[in-house]
């Protein structure tokens, strides 16, 4: 059976559930089947042959999923995203809000992983002006997720994050003790939105179903409450060297000589 996922805000399951309930609906009333899956390890599912549809970031798209279809991607209605594109916040303890990020040269900095934009490509293109010998931080820890960084900031393993603002503004709205004592303190430029991705197998009438499933999705005023809940505001279909910027980012930090955090 072809997968279909979206792992990449699941904030409130309640919602994300109701998404891909949504979806898979809207893609059977196509002649298009699918079951909902979640996994925990991201890069083999979005490897995997059989994947109808799931959400990526755009660094591991250009880096490691040469083979995947781009099916488009949503815009979002959370501060800081114009059209399709969004950003990072630069998010640090209270204690820290009057800092600029040159201010943290030395300091320890968390990132949810090395393969993300938003966590650690930003992070990178942000600092790699400020750096000294290719480093500008004292340490970076890896946490796993956004989520798990914000722990890290709020228990004070680590001073400095770039968060996405999608998640942010999600956990604002449904968890909000996970941002209590963090401020931002600065953001990054915007960048491409996070892509949805089919597998290359995927046959060109069932992408136009897939296509035409997420426009009716994000048009038709029946799941209007569904997608103010998610934050999504359209669907629009980029060229894939759209996510060039993604590189592009990697590679001007690395004029500066970052190559890592």
């Amino acid at each position: 059976m072809p997968i279909l996922s979206l792992p990449m805000y699941d904030i409130h399951h309640p919602t994300t559930l109701a998404l891909t309930a949504a979806l898979t609906t809207l893609l059977a009333q196509r002649g298009v089947q699918a079951e909902v899956e979640w996994h925990s390890e991201l890069l083999p599912h979005w490897r995997d042959e059989d994947l109808l549809l799931s959400q990526t970031c755009g660094y591991p798209l250009v880096q490691l999923l040469p083979d995947v279809q781009l099916v488009g991607a949503f815009q979002s209605s959370a501060q800081g995203c114009e059209g399709l594109r969004y950003r990072s916040w630069l998010v640090a303890r209270k204690e820290d809000e009057h800092l600029s990020l040159s201010d943290f040269r030395g300091r320890r900095a968390v990132c949810n992983s090395d393969d993300s934009h938003s966590g650690y490509n930003s992070l990178r293109y942000v600092t790699a002006p400020l750096a000294r010998d290719g480093t500008f931080f004292s340490e970076t820890l890896l946490s796993g997720s956004h989520r798990q960084s914000l722990k890290a900031l709020r228990e004070k393993r680590a001073d400095i994050a770039a968060i996405d603002c999608i998640t942010w503004a999600l956990l604002r709205a449904y968890h909000p003790e996970e941002l209590a004592g963090l401020e931002i303190i600065g953001e990054t430029p915007l960048c491409a939105a996070l892509p949805l991705i089919t597998s290359a197998k995927t046959d060109a009438k069932t992408l136009e179903h897939l296509r035409s499933a997420l426009t009716e999705l994000t048009t038709d005023k029946h799941y209007q409450q569904l997608l103010s809940a998610s934050l999504i505001s359209g669907f629009a279909v980029p060229e894939r060297a759209f996510y060039g910027e993604v590189q592009a980012w990697e590679d001007q930090a690395a004029e500066y000589g970052v190559t890592a955090l």
